[in-house]
């Protein structure tokens, strides 16, 4: 299921005639490769015409920034999770456990992207410590939580061109069972920063993926959602691969499963921390980054932020008719200025009635454990292996 194209309105320009040109004359294994991977022709076009429209700085925040007043989440909006030991905690372990033996919930793990942070290996399959990788760990987390549930508990991976044939082979290496399922998220092309097309070095158009926003669509696109919905299916769990502090949890589960909401977001107290943050803005509580916030508004009065960890009803995963915002990037490729549009996962809480619950980010309980490079990991290492033998992950 495509994401709704944007159409020409009657201000915005028409793209550059080498573009339209450029396009028609893709070879065919190229205009293949972006067929399967969900390439929108109109909307790509209308896209690169805005480009022409006024100086970028200014083209960047008004695309960017939300419109009308922003303020922070108002007291008790924020919810927390019942202390261990309380009856309210053993209700809702017991919820969630239930949903569990039912077959009602699905984990999703983002491990698409270029390639690039780990040193251009895929990262999914970067070693955590010993053999051990992030996909590896993965795996064993689903194995024990299959385990609990007395059922398989579906696990799908969403790959990108750089990501998928290496994912798929080590599923292969490691004897994945079935409900293990891998689908590739977008491909776009670049731009240069007058709208035509970015050609690199080697005479061909640069091909990238269009960021974790490509989720909803591209899952939709595989069918998953489909049999998931027929055999039952309540809930998907979306977080990062990186991310190994995110694993199922039955509280939270039966926590969401309370709320009646679309969507529940783990959200994190800061510490100097930057990144998506829930506000209320043009009437909705959702989660916007920084950059999309207006002028005066101080991200510091929100003392949370967003960890990129979802708990999404399947039904409207699978049928609400979303509209995205794609993010105007630039990029240095072969030495030379690119744009590229991406979009955010986090759009989801704009469009999806959404709830929000603190989680921990510290020591055996904390829910977000990023790594997103070398360094990272090495500062990360001795937490994650805590966590990952306190979860059954070894």
């Amino acid at each position: 299921m495509r994401a709704p194209a944007i159409r020409y309105a009657a201000r915005m320009p028409a793209p550059a005639a080498s573009l339209v040109t450029a396009l028609a004359s893709l070879e065919p294994s190229v205009r293949a490769r972006l067929e399967r991977a969900g390439f929108d022709r109109d909307r790509f076009l209308a896209l690169a015409a805005s480009l022409t429209e006024g100086d970028p700085e200014t083209r960047r925040r008004t695309r960017n920034t939300v419109k009308g007043e922003v303020t922070p989440p108002r007291p008790g909006e924020i919810l927390t999770v019942p202390e261990e030991g309380s009856p309210e905690h053993a209700r809702l372990l017991a919820r969630g456990e239930e949903a569990l033996r039912k077959g009602e919930v699905a984990f999703c793990t983002m491990a698409g992207g270029m390639a690039t942070r780990m040193g251009g290996i895929v990262k999914a399959l970067a070693k955590v410590w010993d053999d051990h990788s992030f996909l590896s760990l993965r795996l064993a987390e689903n194995r024990a939580a299959s385990a609990r549930a007395g059922r398989p508990v579906p696990l799908w991976l969403m790959t990108s061109e750089a990501t998928h044939v290496a994912l798929k082979q080590a599923l292969r290496d490691m004897n994945a069972p079935p409900h293990v399922r891998l689908f590739m998220q977008d491909l776009s092309l670049r731009l240069n920063p007058d709208g035509t097309l970015f050609v690199s070095d080697d005479g061909q158009p640069s091909i990238h993926a269009t960021g974790h926003g490509d989720l909803v669509d591209a899952l939709r696109r595989s069918e998953l959602l489909d049999g998931f919905l027929a055999d039952g299916g309540r809930a998907v769990w979306i977080t990062n691969v990186d991310n190994l502090g995110a694993t199922l949890d039955p509280v939270l589960l039966g926590l969401f499963l309370e709320t009646q909401k679309d969507v529940l977001t783990e959200v994190c107290r800061k510490e100097a921390d930057k990144g998506g943050i829930p506000v209320h803005a043009e009437g909705k509580l959702q989660v916007l980054e920084e950059f999309r916030l207006p002028a005066g508004f101080d991200p510091s009065t929100v003392d949370v932020f967003n960890v990129n960890t979802f708990l999404v009803r399947a039904e409207p995963l699978a049928k609400t008719p979303l509209t995205w915002t794609f993010f105007e990037v630039e990029k240095k490729v072969d030495g030379r200025s690119a744009i590229q549009f991406e979009r955010l996962v986090q759009e989801i809480t704009a469009q999806m009635s959404t709830a929000y619950v603190e989680v921990p980010r510290d020591g055996v309980a904390s829910r977000f454990l990023p790594v997103k490079d070398h360094d990272e990991l090495a500062k990360r290492r001795a937490t994650i292996e805590v966590v990952a033998r306190a979860r059954g992950m070894v």
